[in-house]
């Protein structure tokens, strides 16, 4: 039988199963990739709040990381929360050192309910951003990041080649907390602009998530930074569309809506 591609997520877990390790997992398996985690934090949280965070050791975080990639090939890499300096020096070490194709940055700085997931620094900024092939700041993280006020296209542009300037290969800024139709930002030199209709939901639990891991899913596939990013964004229009009324506050997504419109 032929090898699947292989995705691997270094993230937090969400206990709900709407956002982290569970979502990105649900998202590979969506997009017929094989999905892999390394957890960096154990994170009890629901729909509606935060309760609290336990980091994972980074000791424990750069084993798990060697046991996949001294066992299973890895096609591409998908980076969530890494809740400390120390967590995102270990992960950058031993990505330098094992030098996957493909990685992709979800800088998950907040959740829903603003509690602090990621503390964001110069760590960050000289150890995870210049291993990047896509990272998909929200319009929140873009502004924490280059230390600009972002309310319009032109501030989001401007944005994103600070981001560029920093080292990562490709960027994209989306603008879903923004007013009026979601307007993202990809930036790989060029720009391009993408515009959907705000869906009408509050069932938006661990959209950046799947997001991201959709990117890391279709560059296992093959397609380019820029093809990916389309196909991530139909994908997860559709799970948007699709979300379940579970919970009290943020619903999650339909992982798996196409798996059921094709039966």
């Amino acid at each position: 039988m032929k090898r699947p591609k292989t995705v691997l997520t270094i993230a937090g877990s969400d206990c709900s199963g709407g956002a982290g390790i569970q979502a990105d997992l649900k998202t590979m398996s969506a997009l017929g990739v094989y999905g892999m985690s390394v957890i960096t934090a154990v994170v009890a949280e629901n729909t509606s709040r935060v309760i609290s965070i336990c980091e994972v050791p980074p000791q424990t975080v750069a084993e798990q990381i060697d046991a996949i990639f001294e066992d299973i090939e890895v096609d591409a890499v998908k980076i969530g929360m890494l809740p400390s300096e120390q967590c995102m020096k270990t992960v950058a070490e031993k990505l330098r050192f094992y030098k996957p194709e493909y990685i992709v940055a979800d800088p998950v700085m907040q959740a829903k309910d603003g509690n602090t997931l990621m503390k964001y620094g110069k760590t960050f900024e000289r150890s995870i951003l210049p291993l990047t092939t896509v990272i998909t700041p929200n319009i929140p993280e873009a502004e924490v990041i280059t230390g600009l006020k972002i309310r319009t296209i032109e501030d989001m542009k401007e944005a994103a080649r600070e981001i560029s300037r920093l080292g990562a290969r490709s960027v994209l800024v989306k603008g879903g907390h923004s007013t009026g139709d979601a307007i993202d930002v990809f930036f790989d030199g060029e720009f391009e602009l993408y515009s959907e209709k705000r869906i009408d939901t509050k069932n938006t639990h661990g959209t950046g998530c799947t997001l991201s891991s959709a990117i890391a899913s279709f560059l296992a596939l093959g397609l380019s930074p820029r093809e990916a990013v389309i196909e991530a964004k139909r994908y997860i229009t559709g799970a948007i569309k699709h979300s379940f009324e579970l919970g009290k506050g943020n619903g999650p997504l339909n992982h798996f809506y196409l798996v059921e419109e094709s039966r």
